[in-house]
């Protein structure tokens, strides 16, 4: 079962009709309901299948009616809308806007609370399509935040129930889900979000709550909550006493993402504020965010290009480097098949590593090289085919660093450098162009590996770090949009990859927005492992004379 609404013109943003969604109950383990969104007036789920939306299984749920949607024989899911519900039928004047799906709230089951369970939850399961951390646009939502908070807040006093004050750790909690699921455009909870550690270890009650909009008007998804009997349940559910909201904006149809998370606890746990950028006194305005070495210096739009007589045509061309240090491109053909290698460029032979990227999104695919001389330069790509004269973006000192190439800020549409040096530091080095890239900032330490690969291993739309150490064993460094990996226990992902001389991060091999990577093996092997399913897939060996050639990255 899932819930889903009519169309509506794109003045309403979202339906305004009567509430015809609503919590589900069902026994058993939670499992949170995904809904991907595909063309204008459908609602896909995960699997195409009419299974139950498991995103209830507590007695905390108010008793509404769900709305039952079947399965139309196309395999996609029709809605059965009471009348009332309908929106007017479309003019050619009045274009229609899509309603986006909608899933239930998603309450916490007093028995999983009353353990404080504070294990981080499993990662999501991977949308089937992906929007790319590229989508999200990095305008401030501090305004919208607040108009969520003060809305919210309202309508619980003229209920005659106390406002919920705001935490700044639920909130991060909210914002990197609101940006997870916008990046993926998919609609779904977080698994157990109530025993992530940044919950704070609720005991009275635990809900979230999710809205989309085609605009940018926040009161309007605290609206349209008010109108859904079960997220309306949550609103005033009188347990809660705190929250914490997210706001992201993408510039896909649906422009922005609203995600609270609601927590009753016993004593407020320390830090807890009035409002959103208040002290815990009260007052205050909204601080300035604090700057960040992700911050773009410039809006990039996605450029939009015919490679077709470029020197790479795509991020799935495989890129080598032969004994004479000539660079050859073997474009690829899908499902793992590649075209007939050309040479594309010479005199590499004194790279230490060659890294192909946009580095500047003129949308042709560039050469960032790691030189044995220390060196760092780059040659931009021609559309046309071939590169321009290098340009020196660093001199002297790189020739000792581990380096990975890619899109690690979620709010940044320029590639990104990451470097590990001799001592386990890992730093992060922006994109400024064509300038001196001197300016850094330190993600970790103690850091042990001899290669790195930037690639979204877990499917959750952020990038994150492979850390191939010398005894062949994989670390997974599972990034967030943000300069800091995760703050968890590092999983060992893979073993046995001493043999490992390069490792190339590749997208769209298999399928569409297919992830993986390509990795160069002892006994001129290269072998193909797909991560499109949030893991390592059994690989397949890449036909090829692959003698005396690396592998760039």
């Amino acid at each position: 079962m899932l819930c889903a609404l009519a169309l509506v013109s794109p003045a309403a943003g979202m339906y305004s009709g009567p509430p015809v969604d609503g919590p589900l109950v069902q026994a058993g383990a939670l499992g949170p309901r995904a809904v991907t969104l595909g063309p204008a007036g459908t609602a896909d789920d995960d699997d195409g299948a009419a299974d139950a939306d498991t995103g209830l299984g507590s007695l905390l749920a108010p008793a509404v009616e769900p709305v039952i949607i079947p399965a139309s024989p196309a395999g996609e899911l029709a809605a059965t809308v009471p009348p009332a519900a309908t929106a007017p039928a479309a003019t050619a004047s009045e274009p229609v806007a899509p309603e986006p799906p909608s899933v239930p709230p998603l309450w916490a089951p007093e028995s999983e609370l009353a353990q404080n369970n504070t294990t981080a939850p499993a990662p999501p399961a991977p949308a089937t399509e992906s929007l790319g951390t590229e989508a999200l646009v990095p305008d401030s939502n501090t305004a919208a935040i607040l108009t969520v908070f003060t809305k919210i807040n309202e309508y619980r006093v003229s209920k005659g129930l106390a406002p919920v004050k705001y935490h700044p750790t639920v909130a991060s909690m909210a914002q990197e889900w609101s940006d997870n699921i916008a990046t993926r455009e998919v609609i779904e909870h977080r698994a157990s979000f109530w025993t992530d550690p940044r919950a704070l270890n609720p005991d009275n009650g635990a809900g979230e709550v999710i809205a989309i909009r085609t605009d940018r008007d926040a009161a309007q998804l605290v609206e349209w909550w008010k109108s859904s009997p079960g997220h309306n349940a949550m609103l005033l559910d009188p347990r809660f006493n705190v929250m914490g909201a997210g706001i992201s904006y993408t510039n896909s149809l649906f422009t922005i993402w609203g995600v609270v998370n609601f927590f009753g606890y016993t004593t407020l746990p320390a830090g807890t504020l009035t409002s959103p950028g208040s002290s815990s006194a009260g007052g205050g305005a909204f601080p300035a965010p604090a700057p960040t070495v992700c911050d773009p210096a410039v809006k990039h739009m996605p450029p939009t290009l015919d490679l077709t007589s470029a020197a790479i045509n795509s991020a799935a061309d495989l890129v080598t480097i032969n004994a004479s240090g000539q660079l050859i491109n073997r474009p690829s053909t899908g499902n793992r098949t590649f075209g007939a290698a050309k040479v594309i460029g010479s005199g590499f032979g004194t790279a230490k590593e060659v890294f192909t990227t946009d580095w500047d999104r003129d949308g042709a695919y560039d050469l960032l090289t790691q030189w044995t001389n220390g060196d760092l330069t780059l040659h931009r790509g021609i559309a046309t085919g071939g590169f321009q004269s290098s340009v020196t973006l660093g001199s002297g000192g790189w020739e000792t660093m581990t380096l990975a190439v890619g899109g690690w800020c979620a709010n940044n549409r320029l590639p990104q450098l990451i470097a590990l040096d001799t001592t386990g530091t890992l730093f992060l080095y922006p994109n400024v162009g064509l300038a001196d890239m001197s300016s850094r900032t330190t993600l970790a330490t103690g850091v042990t590996a001899r290669k790195l690969a930037m690639v979204d291993y877990d499917a959750d739309g952020f990038q994150d770090l492979l850390a191939i150490k010398p005894d062949g064993g994989v670390l997974l460094y599972r990034g967030a949009g943000t300069p800091a990996p995760r703050a968890e226990a590092r999983l060992t992902v893979a073993t046995g990859w001493t043999d490992v001389t390069g490792i190339r991060p590749l997208r769209d091999v298999t399928a569409l927005n297919s992830t993986g990577v390509a990795l160069r093996r002892a006994n001129d092997v290269v072998q193909y492992w797909d991560l499109s399913a949030g893991s390592l897939a059994s690989p397949s060996n890449i036909t090829g004379s692959w003698t005396g050639q690396r592998l760039a990255q």
